[in-house]
């Protein structure tokens, strides 16, 4: 069975595009009579809170996206990502990383095209006398292979990445102890089932290294449809600063079938961008009818 989810950071409301991401994973899932999983990705204790999570899910309610199933909070599994990280561990495949953030964004280190970092492996053969003398708590990092990995994406379609290129040798385990998220992620969509995972475009960096570890973690490696962002009218990432297009704004102003119409407008899915609720959509959707690039909202929309 088809098995989707949405998995959101509660780090404050949710605003359009999250919504908006939800609403077509949501429709995907359903429109294939499968099953949609929730999972609270809580990993950061810095900014998340547990009184997001429950107004998070109280939205989703609201606006008419259940799910089947909801699975432990990520800051609650700790103990499954230390197991996924020891079989890492027993494959010879993590080692400690002492860099500082500022030493791994030297000028002289390569950076990928979009600006991101690429591990220069300064750490990866350090010798047990080497290691011995460093003061820094490490990083754990997991050793990428020299090959090209390609990703098959719905909406994005087919592209290659070189993860030692590209990439480098990538956290997976926090100097403050934490699981990162490429480990954190696989081992729940491999735990959950997950074979399908709809997100936003912001995250389609991170495909690659997902494949790698679900290979050596042996997941099968879900389908992906990496999702159009939404934009400010003025061209700008709408964040959850934005209050007046975050959820706790929009409820005062419109009802959940008037916000899920006019997203499903913007996602070509309801020409006349009148009120819809999620069930009416989820019958005729269509993934080719969904734009590929990130889309403006129109002046006046919301």
């Amino acid at each position: 069975m088809l098995t989707g989810r949405f998995a959101p950071s509660p780090s404050g409301r949710m605003h359009l595009g999250n919504v908006f991401s939800a609403l077509l994973a949501w429709l995907s899932v359903r429109n294939q009579g499968g099953r949609m999983l929730l999972r609270i990705e809580d990993l950061d204790p810095d900014r998340c809170r547990p009184e997001y999570a429950e107004t998070l899910k109280r939205d989703l309610d609201w606006l008419g996206l259940d799910w089947d199933a909801e699975q432990t909070p990520q800051s609650r599994r700790t103990e499954a990502y230390r197991a996924e990280f020891d079989k890492l561990a027993a494959l010879g495949l993590v080692y400690p990383c002492y860099c500082s953030r500022a030493e791994l964004h030297a000028a002289s280190a390569p950076h990928a095209s979009d600006g991101t970092v690429v591990y220069a492996g300064t750490c990866r053969d350090l010798t047990p006398e080497q290691r011995a003398v460093k003061t820094r708590a490490p990083a754990w990092r997991v050793r990428v292979p020299d090959e090209r990995i390609t990703v098959h994406d719905g909406l994005q379609g087919l592209w290659q990445e070189d993860l030692a290129r590209d990439c480098g040798d990538f956290i997976i385990r926090r100097s403050d102890g934490v699981y990162a998220y490429q480990l954190a992620v696989v081992a729940d969509d491999g735990a959950m089932g997950v074979t399908q995972v709809v997100r936003g475009r912001d995250l389609l960096s991170s495909p690659p290294r997902q494949i790698l570890l679900y290979r050596l973690l042996g997941y099968p490696v879900p389908e992906f449809g990496h999702a159009p962002l939404l934009l400010a009218s003025d061209g700008r990432r709408l964040s959850k600063r934005d209050g007046d297009l975050g959820l706790a704004s929009l409820r005062e102003r419109y009802t959940p079938e008037e916000i899920v119409g006019k997203l499903a407008y913007l996602a070509g899915l309801n020409p006349g961008g009148g009120p819809r609720t999620p069930e009416a959509l989820a019958q005729g959707f269509d993934w080719d009818a969904v734009p590929r690039q990130d889309i403006r909202l129109p002046e006046g929309l919301f």
